[in-house]
C-alpha cells in the first residue's frame, strides 16, 4: 500500500470509520456514559487511544517511553464527569495526535524507513520502522473507533453529523 493510503487511513477512509467524526459531535455526557456489558466509556476509549498515540509519537521522536507492565495501565479509570471543557480538551488532544500521525505518513522514504527502538514489557529490545509503527497505531485506532461507533449506535447517536455507514 502507498504512504498516501496510510495517511488516509489515519482519518478512517475506505472501510474504516473516521475517528474524528466519531467523537467531534458528542457531548461530555454521552462520552462519559457507561453501557451495560461494556467495560469502557467513549471518553475512556479516546484517552486510551491518546495514551498510545503519545507513546508511539515519543518513540518515533527518539524517546524511550516505558511500556506498561499490564494493558490496564493504558486505560484511565472511569472518573470522568460530564465536563464539557475536559471532554473538549481530550478530543482536541486526539485530533492533534492524529494530525501528527498524518504528517509523519507524508514523510519521505528515508524518514518512514528509519528504525525505531523499543523495549517490550518483557524487557526484550526490538526494532521497527517509522512506517510500521504508523501502520500499527493506525490499526489500533481503527479498532477502537469501531468500538466508539458501536457505543454511539447503542445510544441512538449514530451516524455522526458528518455521516457514517448505517448498514
Amino acid at each position: 500500500m502507498s504512504d498516501n493510503t496510510l495517511r488516509e487511513l489515519v482519518y478512517g477512509r475506505g472501510a474504516h470509520v473516521d475517528p474524528v467524526a466519531c467523537v467531534e459531535d458528542i457531548s461530555a455526557k454521552l462520552a462519559a456514559r457507561r453501557f451495560p456489558g461494556y467495560p469502557h466509556s467513549i471518553w475512556q476509549i479516546v484517552m486510551h487511544m491518546n495514551y498510545w498515540m503519545d507513546h508511539e509519537l515519543r518513540k518515533i521522536a527518539g524517546e524511550n517511553p516505558r511500556n506498561p507492565d499490564r494493558a490496564i495501565e493504558s486505560w484511565p479509570e472511569h472518573a470522568m464527569l460530564a465536563n464539557e471543557a475536559l471532554w473538549h480538551a481530550a478530543r482536541q488532544h486526539f485530533v492533534d495526535d492524529l494530525a501528527q500521525l498524518a504528517s509523519l505518513a507524508e514523510s519521505d522514504s528515508a524518514t518512514l524507513d528509519r528504525l525505531v527502538s523499543d523495549v517490550s514489557p518483557q524487557k526484550v529490545s526490538r526494532q521497527s520502522t517509522v512506517r510500521a509503527t504508523l501502520w500499527q497505531i493506525t490499526a489500533h485506532n481503527s479498532y477502537h473507533a469501531g468500538q466508539i461507533a458501536l457505543l454511539r449506535r447503542q445510544a441512538g447517536a449514530w451516524p455522526p453529523e458528518r455521516g457514517g455507514d448505517t448498514w
